[in-house]
């Protein structure tokens, strides 16, 4: 059984840990490491010093004497000395280990990816490297030497020395061990430079595969763009002489914010427009952003223990979002936001894995990299933006940096210096980090027209989660508007702050009833229950003033369609009807018209099944997405077609938002269009297409409609060298494809010698592409979930992180029929009952499995 971790339980280091000294001679197979540490004792106690099982200890020592062997115990991944071995004095502990990176297939430590050294040390992964305080709180200045005769030998902080075949760096800024860093090998980098706002000149690079360095502009233009956005809007400026960016092909994470040296997965940095789509380069911006800005909220300022994991990463998303806002459209940003939001995180709050953003125990930590503690945690400091305002907000902020700058933190840190700038009581509102669940907001209406009074009752409550069966009511601000029948806004936003289970606001003054605009931005991540009819949600599509309250009624009005067909209803045109307003509106935002079209998902549309009382059926859900879309088709066929002709954009491709727009919408035309023309247009896209958002449009409908196999070939043999495209090629073959035929299709790629199956990025695409099919995945037959659990288990030994992530496509079983959920049983118990299964996939299957009963 796995240690459980408890947040109760901490306690500090009882040493100080002033300064780290580390040694690398790089080999594959024999990579010695000498590390240095400088200490002095705080409390009384052993030293306790963790590691993984791969070390081999060739020597120890304190201040230059070996430690007898008497005093040394090495088990169960720590290395204990006793405190009579211990001088009072400070004292320098030294270390020699040798690990073997070739071998490291988990891709946590030091490890190669493809003949490049680098390493992955968030959360535990240094503990693999060489014998340390393995844990947050412990922060040190680094200075390493790296000795290899590769021609590029990168650390943490600033160059200090070099020579042939060796290179020190030194970085002066305190750091806790998951933020050290090393890259060595044969790489080219894009570089250029910046000058902060108090005169520092920081020289940019980044490195990438020499054949890569055509496709790695764009990246270093987003790292500019960050660097500048974060002086204007936060105040907060780079610290050290040069910041390196590094791409590499195997990376189980996205990217990673070490200091001053962030190491990418390749797939969000490389991009041209003939292998990139244009949500490719929104997400490299994005990223690019999020790692940077990591310098200060996550690096300056770090986390006291694992269970503050939220503290960096909610509020480092929310930056990241607020950057893209600025970057590209802020309505469209948030909207997509949204949609990310439900579809993993009320996902996640509604299942088995259901956690608060800040939990109170734990196995394996990796296991709590999730949307609840990003982009829930993000949502969170969205909602205290908006209680404390802008000004309050930026002069919190400004406290956090002065107060903490240095430190390891907690949450209670980050809400007190809240309290303290803006005077407010948080004691409630923190019960959005220790609460999971996903609230639901009712709303029941009053109108009395003889006073022109409109009363809105709203009530808050939150379903039992595992571990917390009771949930008292939060602080939820509802962002609400009110649009009378003309069209016209009788109110504008105004936002009502809800602190009880229940509580009602009367608006006075109105001269007819008006439809309320509920929930404006999405003011507060919730669940939405309200009684209200076609006519104004379609009002409200055609005439709301905010973006998000307009998108959520086309939403509503479609998923209201989709769940009467997939329960036997016929198509229902009011969906059909209230978009021709729309797509006859030549000035609306194409990039808005587009995520209007993209119909509820089908997971979304069996969460809202099961939410009224009733068992989808994935299939049924599924001929009703495909025959919601054909209605449109036909209902709108010229207009969309007009579309399809006009949002063809002229000249030189750019991954801005006014091209990416006009590129989505174009897309979603086509994508409807497919239904009536038998994918003529398709063919005609792909043949002419001169990026590959477009080529990737037009396959994607191919597939779906069965007719991409000589596309599929053309696109193999032109871009059969290149990693990213063939993820791409893999992937839309079983996302795309009809379910019918998508775990054949599954079976048949996963026997191709290029299935690189080792590879994350490689893995994902196929694996967890197939779990993105609802209806192929939840097959009747159970063999989607065959088909996942068969390489769940071959996967687990390599890279237990990426098995125990996938894994989590299971967390939804329990709410399909018996037959599905029995065979999902069988598929995870065989899992569980693997012969040393890792820890990580363990806890995460035995977690989903017990939502069974």
């Amino acid at each position: 059984m796995a240690e459980t971790r408890y947040l109760t339980d901490y306690t500090p280091w009882p040493f100080a840990l002033t300064a780290t000294r580390l040694a690398f001679r790089l080999d594959p197979a024999a990579t010695v490491v000498r590390s240095e540490l400088h200490l002095t004792r705080t409390a009384p106690g052993a030293l306790v010093l963790d590691g993984g099982a791969g070390l081999v200890t060739r020597a120890l020592a304190i201040d230059g004497a070996a430690i007898d062997p008497a005093h040394v115990a090495i088990a169960g991944g720590r290395l204990t000395i006793d405190a009579a071995a211990l001088p009072d004095a400070p004292f320098v502990f030294a270390a020699e280990v040798e690990i073997a990176p070739a071998a490291n297939t988990a891709l946590e430590g030091l490890y190669l990816s493809g003949g490049i050294y680098c390493t992955q040390c968030e959360a535990e992964g240094f503990r693999h490297i060489t014998w340390y305080p393995d844990r947050p709180d412990v922060m040190a200045t680094f200075r390493v030497r790296v000795d290899c005769d590769l021609p590029v030998l990168l650390s943490n902080g600033n160059p200090v020395a070099s020579g042939p075949g060796w290179a020190e760096w030194d970085d002066p800024w305190p750091k806790p061990a998951y933020l050290f860093a090393l890259v060595a090998g044969d790489l080219a980098a894009v570089s250029d430079r910046f000058v902060t706002r108090s005169g520092r000149d920081v020289a940019l690079n980044v490195w990438v595969r020499p054949a890569d360095l055509d496709r790695a502009g764009f990246a270093l233009e987003a790292l500019k763009n960050s660097m500048r956005w974060d002086e204007d809007v936060y105040g907060r400026e780079y610290d050290l002489d040069v910041f390196n960016i590094v791409a590499v092909d195997d990376f189980n994470m996205g990217a990673m914010e070490n200091k001053g040296l962030n190491i990418f997965n390749s797939r969000l940095v490389l991009a041209s427009p003939e292998t990139a789509t244009d949500t490719d380069y929104e997400r490299i911006e994005a990223v690019i952003a999020h790692e940077y800005f990591h310098n200060w909220t996550g690096n300056r300022i770090t986390c006291r223990d694992w269970f503050q994991l939220c503290l960096k990463e909610g509020l480092t998303v929310f930056r990241d979002q607020q950057f893209t806002s600025d970057m590209r459209s802020a309505a469209v940003k948030r909207i997509e936001d949204v949609v990310t939001l439900r579809a993993r995180q009320f996902r996640e709050d509604a299942g088995p894995l259901a956690h608060p953003p800040r939990p109170d125990h734990y196995q394996e930590i990796n296991n709590f990299y999730t949307a609840t503690v990003y982009e829930k945690g993000a949502e969170v400091i969205g909602m205290l933006r908006r209680l404390v305002g802008d000004d309050g907000y930026r002069a919190a902020l400004d406290l956090y940096f002065d107060r903490h700058d240095g430190q390891a933190c907690t949450i209670e840190d980050w809400l007190a210096v809240f309290q303290d700038a803006t005077g407010r009581d948080l004691g409630q509102f923190k019960r959005w980090y220790t609460d999971a669940g996903t609230p639901r907001l009712r709303l029941a209406e009053d109108w009395d027209a003889d006073a022109g009074r409109l009363t809105l009752r709203f009530a808050q409550s939150t379903a039992p989660t595992p571990g917390q069966p009771d949930k008292p009511p939060r602080v939820i601000p509802i962002a609400v508007g009110l649009i009378s029948q003309n069209g016209d806004e009788v109110l504008p936003t105004q936002v009502l702050e809800m602190t009880g289970a229940e509580q009602e606001w009367r608006f006075d003054g109105l001269g007819g009833r008006p439809v309320v605009s509920l929930l404006r931005g999405f003011s507060a991540p919730v669940t939405v229950e309200r009684r209200i009819g076609r006519a104004d949600r379609a009002l409200l599509l055609a005439h709301d003033t905010d973006p998000y309250a307009r998108w959520q009624a086309g939403h509503d009005l479609a998923m209201e369609a989709l769940v009467a067909m997939a329960q036997g209803g016929e198509p229902d045109p009011a969906f059909s009807q209230a978009l021709g307003g729309l797509l006859h509106d030549a000035g609306a935002d194409p990039a808005f018209v587009a995520l209007v079209l993209r119909l509820p998902s089908e997971d979304e549309v069996a969460a809202e099944i099961v939410a009224r009382g009733a068992v989808p059926d994935p299939n049924a859900i599924h001929r009703a997405r495909e025959a919601l879309g054909a209605d449109i088709a036909a209902q709108h066929a010229d207009v969309l077609g007009r579309i399809y002709d006009r949002m063809n954009v002229a000249g030189p491709y750019a991954p801005d938002a006014a091209q990416s727009g006009a590129r989505s919408l174009r897309l979603a035309a086509l994508s409807l269009l497919s239904r009536l023309d038998g994918g003529d247009r398709a063919r005609a896209l792909w043949d002419g297409a001169g990026n590959m958002t477009e080529r990737l449009g037009a396959l994607a409908v191919l597939v779906r409609l069965g007719l991409a196999d000589a596309a599929l070939d053309d696109m193999r043999a032109q871009f059969a060298g290149n990693r990213l495209v063939m993820d791409k090629w893999f992937g839309v073959q079983v996302t795309a494809a009809p379910p019918e035929t998508a775990v054949a299709t599954a079976r048949r790629l996963a026997a191709r010698d290029d299935f690189d199956w080792q590879n994350p990025n490689r893995f994902r695409a196929l694996v967890a592409g197939l779990a993105a099919n609802p209806a192929a995945f939840h097959a009747a037959d159970g063999s989607g979930y065959d088909f996942v659990a068969d390489w769940l288990i071959r996967l687990d030994p390599v890279n237990p992180q990426i098995a125990a992530r996938l894994s989590t496509v299971f967390e939804t079983w329990t709410r399909h029929d018996a037959a599905r959920r029995g065979r999902a049983r069988a598929a995870l118990s065989r899992i569980a009952a693997v012969a040393g299964l890792s820890r990580n996939t363990s806890e995460m299957v035995s977690r989903i499995l017990a939502a069974g009963g």
